[in-house]
């Protein structure tokens, strides 16, 4: 562990709310929240006051393989780590934004240790704990890029087994559900699975028929 007054840009929100008093802040963050397949992944992770994680940022800028390593060193030394995931048919009756924040109270919901202060990757979410809402948070946050990695891992295992195994041929393993060219030919060769979110859908047929 470092000490608390070492230099880390991605600890200058956490410092601010520590010398307040607030000992215990989960940084929130999600993923897949633009893919056509599968869930909302968000997860809520409480770090011990004054710890640096050396090479955590926001998951997007890391290789697999070091997110992998962060994931591993995350889940060691974290207070506590609370993972929440919405389905597709959850997205399409109450919309991706309104999933997202669900998925993120979920994550929070799981956590061991009430955390007394939010930080929240760009969301609000609908608790009473005080937060603060992070415009690109996880390139600014120690506490939110966590959260960012740990929800990045927990979708692409998913996606890379469990999806994947069951519906091989639309190469979920592959790009995670995203709106890749291999993943709109599968759903135009072989329709929608339940997993799909069916509300992407009608925009992404609605986009490819603007192109012609």
């Amino acid at each position: 562990m470092s000490e608390l007054n070492e230099p880390n840009d991605l600890l200058s929100y956490e410092k601010e709310y520590w010398n307040l008093s607030y000992q215990h802040i989960a940084g929130i963050d999600e993923v897949g929240r633009g893919c056509l397949f599968g869930d909302v992944v968000a997860a809520a992770v409480i770090l011990p006051v004054g710890l640096i994680l050396e090479g955590v940022n926001d998951s997007k800028k890391l290789s697999a393989k070091k997110r992998d390593q962060l994931y591993d060193a995350i889940m060691e030394q974290a207070i506590s780590v609370g993972i929440g995931r919405v389905d597709a048919a959850m997205i399409d009756k109450i919309n991706i934004k309104q999933a997202t924040r669900l998925a993120m109270k979920m994550a929070l919901e799981q956590l061991k240790i009430q955390p007394d202060f939010l930080l929240v990757d760009a969301e609000k979410v609908d608790v009473s704990i005080p937060q603060l809402a992070v415009i690109k948070g996880d390139a600014a946050s120690q506490s939110i890029a966590a959260a960012s990695i740990v929800a990045k891992v927990t979708r692409d295992r998913l996606c890379q087994g469990e999806w994947n195994a069951l519906y091989p041929e639309y190469g979920i393993g592959i790009h995670k559900g995203y709106a890749t060219k291999m993943h709109r030919e599968q759903i135009q060769l072989l329709g929608p699975t339940p997993m799909h979110r069916k509300s992407f859908m009608r925009n992404l047929f609605i986009e490819e028929q603007t192109l012609f």
